[in-house]
């Protein structure tokens, strides 16, 4: 693959149009035209398609799969010097086409290495055949971080090291694809890839509908099913091991879990019992039988592997020497990832396949050898020199790890050279890579950028499966690095077309299948405890709301901050970090980031549409706080605050399943309702309470409407109390908060065996009593305060029975 000439030449395309820009370039394939400049096949039809719309038509149709992205909440974790963020995921509307024959033969050579692979990780952490063989030499595996010795002699209780493997491909100036680099590790991307095929036929549903487009769903069907039987034959559940929401590609792991019904687990919900793997659950321990992993290997476990991991399950290496658990990948399969084996596998395939790489990688030398090393020197100028253990594709590396040898001033290549010659274990040469182009959609026509061609492949009952597609990583330059994406890389739909029409598959179960629905109690201790939080903390939000804009209004009709309710509403305030000098207080903006946080942390149970409603909550908080003046500009936006609280609390309330999770989430709010309202009562209905205190409370707890009605006379201390307190039908008022929590608490799982009541379920029933036989001349503001601590330690004891 050497590398080609940037210089643009001419086209046969038609100079009009999308098409107008479009000059491939010379020395460097293109994938939209051939070499004489005529549209390849598969693209033909699309790109007649494409020139039928016009620049106008397809940039809104673009915007509109932007749209669904943004929606979605579809981001890709980016890491630099200003730390980390979250960017939005930058979709290359144009999707790569490939013939489904060529498609086949990628297929074909994929699978052969998927199986090397296979044979070549049996061999290391077994017998050890290649090494005693001479084939592999033994000090660049024991250097390699990749090789654990912990599972040296380990046998994966599936049988097998591989279940997910990607990767890396990229087609070179003679038309074959090339293998780049390989993903055995924690493959990441399967879930983006599906995104990418969703936004992408929102934008081209019309020309997708018309071509023979292969479907993903059976990919991830045939996948999630060999997971579900590996399960059931370990008597466990499948899991997925996230590292968490700070890592890169976090909305992917969350999304896949909600794809296919799988629980989206972190390692601290994980711990060993006995041997075996189990999962902390409401319900107690649970067993998991198959963990996918998504992090890398050494971090899985504190105790056996990198000892300062603050994410990995201590004893899990255990649990799978005994066989109670597969891991996939199994752990050490990350060692096929390291850039100097590609140097051994011809031989290799040779050796245990008795055959040649159908699709061979990128030519690579292992600067460990005295050949290899003396041709590298000799051929710098013309390579890529970089880290021999690296697990990096070399154009995702920085340039202080990977150089270009021809990009090297004297000194530069100097001191590389030095350095190789003094360690040559530690360095490889590579081909420098010429990628080809695809076409990208750039100021109103098409321009082409280099692509690479990331494929996944998941082992069945019947063997590996290829997705009939994947994603491509396309620059927004042409230089070949910028397509990474943690360099402002942009990512395609890829589709693999045929003459004729394909099966539409689903991820449905046929009808002759069967089927097994979930325990109720199975929900995670860490999304419970997350859940209930979230509850608490749009319920506290909503509330600081209603006093806010209770505030606000007299606030503007007075214009004197200094009358005495106001006054005593600010020092009411003041302690919980609510400050009403600011129109939008700092601990209003928390509340609701906590909010947006304890959602964040179980995006797998969080519905999309639950998501957007949350996040569109948080992005009008922070927008008011910047414009936002006191008094009636205030008391506006508190109102707005409040219908989308609303909308958010009813969308939950109408939509969610109601499995253990909503009972949670439901307990949060009760709790945070009951305390606040016992906390607001006890300040506006106490003894000094200033003038227009009642009906601030009514007007706080929405209750001006009702107390009308139920009551033929004005608003007093003991009305007031006893249709906030103590009326079973409002539900504002304290006791319906303890009514429901009775209720919810009741329906969780026992935690002190059939027949016996939790603390909390004790606990709750003693208050909801208490409260019941009360008379509102008995609720002095003490009486009421003593309630509000009451039903907060009720989250002390759900905490102690259900999260620790």
């Amino acid at each position: 693959m050497a590398k080609g000439n940037q210089k643009r030449a001419g086209s046969r395309l038609r100079a009009q149009g999308l098409l107008e820009r479009y000059r491939p370039i010379e020395g460097v394939v293109d994938e939209m035209v051939d070499a004489s400049g005529s549209p390849r096949p598969a693209w033909r039809s699309f790109i007649d398609a494409l020139d039928g719309l016009g620049a106008e038509r397809l940039g809104q149709r673009f915007a509109r799969a932007d749209q669904y992205l943004r929606d979605a909440g579809v981001y890709y974790r980016v890491y630099d010097k200003a730390g980390t963020n979250e960017r939005e995921w930058p979709l290359a509307y144009v999707p790569l086409l490939i013939d489904e024959e060529e498609w086949a033969e990628i297929s074909a050579g994929l699978v052969q290495r998927a199986d090397l692979f296979e044979a070549i990780l049996a061999d290391i952490y077994g017998p050890n055949r290649l090494i005693e063989k001479g084939i592999l030499p033994a000090g660049l595996i024991a250097a390699s971080p990749e090789y654990l010795r912990p599972i040296v002699g380990v046998r994966p209780a599936s049988g097998h090291f591989l279940h997910m493997v990607a990767f890396e491909l990229g087609r070179g100036p003679d038309g074959r694809w090339w293998v780049l680099g390989d993903r055995t590790q924690a493959p990441s991307g399967a879930g983006f890839a599906l995104e990418n095929r969703v936004a992408t036929t929102r934008a081209l549903s019309d020309i997708y509908g018309e071509m023979h487009v292969h479907r993903l769903a059976g990919f991830f069907r045939r996948f999630r099913d060999a997971l579900n039987g590996m399960a059931r034959d370990s008597g466990g559940r499948v899991a997925i091991l996230t590292p968490g929401p700070l890592n890169e590609t976090y909305y992917e792991h969350a999304y896949i879990a909600r794809y296919l019904g799988i629980m989206l687990l972190e390692g601290e919900d994980l711990t060993v019992s006995g041997g075996r793997l189990m999962v902390r659950t409401v319900s107690g321990l649970m067993p998991i039988g198959v963990l996918w992993r998504r992090l890398d290997a050494a971090f899985a476990d504190p105790l056996e592997l990198k000892p300062d991991s603050q994410i990995g399950t201590p004893g899990l290496v255990e649990a799978i020497r005994r066989g109670t658990v597969s891991a996939v990948n199994a752990l050490g399969s990350g060692l096929m990832e390291t850039r100097a084996l590609l140097s051994f596998l011809p031989r290799i395939a040779r050796e245990l396949q008795a055959d040649e790489l159908k699709l061979p990688n990128i030519a690579t030398w292992w600067c460990g050898q005295e050949s290899d090393r003396a041709l590298v020197l000799a051929n710098i100028d013309r390579m890529v020199v970089g880290p021999a253990l690296s697990t990096r594709l070399a154009f995702e590396d920085d340039g202080a790890a990977t150089r270009l040898g021809s990009s090297l001033s004297a000194g530069e290549r100097a001191e590389l050279v030095a350095r190789i010659e003094a360690d040559g274990a530690g360095f490889v040469g590579q081909e420098a890579v010429t990628l080809s182009t695809t076409p990208v959609f750039v100021g109103g026509s098409l321009e082409p950028r280099p692509a690479s061609l990331r494929v996944y492949l998941a082992r069945t009952p019947e063997g590996w499966t290829v997705m009939p597609g994947g994603f491509a990583r396309v620059g927004f330059s042409l230089d070949p690095t910028a397509i990474a994406m943690q360099r402002g890389g942009q990512a395609a739909d890829v589709w693999v077309v045929s003459d004729k029409p394909v099966e539409r598959e689903t991820l449905l179960p046929q009808e002759h299948e069967s089927f097994t629905r979930t325990m109720p109690g199975s929900l995670p201790s860490r999304a419970a405890e997350n859940l209930t939080w979230l509850g608490r903390y749009i319920e506290r939000s909503e509330d600081t709301v209603r006093v806010l804009r209770a505030y606000h209004v007299r606030l503007a009709e007075t214009s004197d901050p200094g009358m005495p309710l106001l006054a005593d509403i600010r020092d009411y305030l003041e302690p919980f970090g609510i400050d009403v000098e600011t129109a939008i207080p700092s601990g209003l903006i928390g509340s609701l980031d906590s909010a947006v946080y304890s959602a964040g942390q179980i995006r797998d149970r969080f519905s999309p549409d639950g998501w957007l409603a949350l996040k569109d909550l948080s992005k009008t908080i922070h927008k008011f706080a910047n414009t936002v003046a006191p008094g009636d500009d205030a008391t506006r936006a508190m109102t707005v605050m409040l219908r989308k609280l609303a909308g958010f609390s009813g969308l939950l309330h109408e939509n969610m399943y109601r499995f253990t999770g909503w009972r949670f989430l439901e307990i949060g709010r009760r709790l945070e309702r009951g305390i606040q309202t016992a906390r607001t009562l006890s300040r506006l209905t106490g003894n000094g309470a200033p003038e227009g205190a009642l009906d601030m409370m009514l007007e706080i707890g929405d209750s001006v409407m009702t107390h009308r009605r139920q009551y033929p006379v004005q608003a007093g201390r003991r009305t007031v109390i006893d249709l906030l307190a103590l009326d079973p039908l409002n539900p504002r008022s304290i006791l319906f908060q303890l009514e429901r929590l009775k209720a919810e608490i009741g329906m969780l799982p026992s935690v002190g065996g059939e027949g016996h009541m939790s603390p909390a379920a004790k606990e709750i029933l003693q208050l909801n009593t208490a409260i019941a036989v009360m008379e509102p001349s008995d609720m002095s503001a003490k009486v009421l305060d003593d309630f509000a601590g009451q039903i907060g330690d009720l989250y002390n004891s759900l905490a102690k029975a259900y999260f620790s």
